[in-house]
C-alpha cells in the first residue's frame, strides 16, 4: 500500500475514535438524582460499567493506530509483524491497523 494513502487511512481511524473518546464523560439524563433508588443506582451502575467497557475498547485501538503509525515510520506497515508476509491492501483499506493476515488472525482465535 502507497504509504500516502496508509496515512490517511490511520488519520481517518484516529481522528474517528477520539471523536468517540470525547463523548465521554457526566451526562446528565435529565432525571433528579435520587441515590436511594435501587432502581436508579442499578441502571447508572449498569451505564457506567458499559460506557468504561466501551472507553477501554477504544483506548486499545487507538494503541493499535499508534502501532500500526509506528509500523508506517518503520517501514513495515502491511507486513505481518507475526510472519512477515504482506497484508493485502484490502485487507488494509478494511482494517488500517491490521498486524496479521486474514489466515494468521484466523488461526489466531481457534
Amino acid at each position: 500500500m502507497d504509504a500516502e494513502r496508509a496515512r490517511q487511512l490511520l488519520q481517518a481511524e484516529r481522528q474517528r475514535i477520539e471523536r468517540a473518546l470525547g463523548r465521554f464523560g457526566p451526562v446528565d439524563d435529565g432525571e433528579p438524582a435520587d441515590e436511594f433508588d435501587p432502581a436508579n443506582q442499578a441502571s447508572n451502575l449498569y451505564q457506567d460499567e458499559f460506557d468504561e467497557g466501551l472507553e477501554n475498547d477504544l483506548r486499545e485501538q487507538l494503541t493499535a493506530v499508534e502501532r500500526a503509525e509506528q509500523r508506517l515510520a518503520a517501514g513495515t506497515y502491511g507486513l505481518s509483524v507475526s510472519s512477515g508476509k504482506p497484508i493485502p491492501d484490502e485487507r488494509l483499506e478494511a482494517v488500517p491497523t491490521a498486524e496479521l493476515t486474514v489466515d494468521e488472525e484466523r488461526a489466531r482465535n481457534t
